[in-house]
């Protein structure tokens, strides 16, 4: 009788896409993360365990040159295969952009761009974004929730915006922001919890993504086949 595989942790990526450092986008990405897990803990899945799971954060400020070099190229450098590898086998993506623009910025789409088009197909996403002022907050339902929606991924239904006055206001002031992060977190735990989970004899691999070997750049630049 062979040994009954265990539940692995799920995984959790989460892209900030903040081109300062700190940056805004950096602070609500780790709160988002922060009530995403807190939330799984005290959620159980679909055998009735309680959900753990890990973090993977990336940060796309320090893959910018990456990015710009697997667009022209279509050859993604080891710290930017690792990213995409991060993001296309997690069970579950937290995604912050600031609004430039009135929609997501051009480092945050460019990393869209890199990934497989169906890779997140069926993925769990809060989307979360921020602007200097409230009037961007719209941004989220028709220009972020449209792109993710277009990948066949499945965002949760609130989106959390934060605004400059939400991080410099007082205590009472935050609630609001609170209230959506932590509505945003416990949907986003809720459908983690009810997709099926992995099991230990089947850890994440990114060769076994792969396949055969070859790099992200070599299936994107359509060589998959030679």
């Amino acid at each position: 009788m062979s040994a009954q595989s265990t539940p692995r942790a799920r995984r959790i990526a989460v892209i900030s896409a903040g081109l300062s450092n700190p940056s805004s986008t950096r602070m609500l990405a780790d709160r988002l993360a922060a009530a995403t897990l807190k939330a799984l803990s005290e959620t159980t899945g679909p055998d009735g365990a309680p959900v753990e799971a890990v973090v993977d954060t990336i940060e796309l400020r320090d893959l910018a040159h990456d990015i710009t070099n697997n667009l022209l190229t279509g050859f993604a450098p080891p710290a930017l295969e690792s990213a995409i590898n991060a993001v296309v086998s997690a069970d579950a993506v937290i995604a912050v952009t600031p609004i430039f623009s009135t929609s997501y910025s051009g480092l945050f789409k460019s990393f869209i761009d890199v990934l497989d088009p169906d890779a997140l197909t069926g993925t769990p996403v809060l989307i979360g974004a921020n602007a200097g002022t409230a009037r961007h907050s719209l941004a989220i339902d028709y220009a972020i929730r449209p792109l993710f929606t277009y990948l066949h991924a499945e965002p949760v239904s609130t989106g959390v915006f934060a605004a400059s006055s939400d991080w410099g206001a007082a205590a009472d002031e935050v609630a609001p922001l609170a209230s959506r992060v932590e509505r945003g977190a416990r949907e986003l735990a809720e459908a983690i919890a009810r997709r099926t989970p992995a099991t230990a004899s089947d850890p994440f691999d990114p060769a076994s993504y792969l396949g055969e070997g070859r790099s992200f750049g070599h299936l994107l630049g359509g060589l998959a086949g030679e």
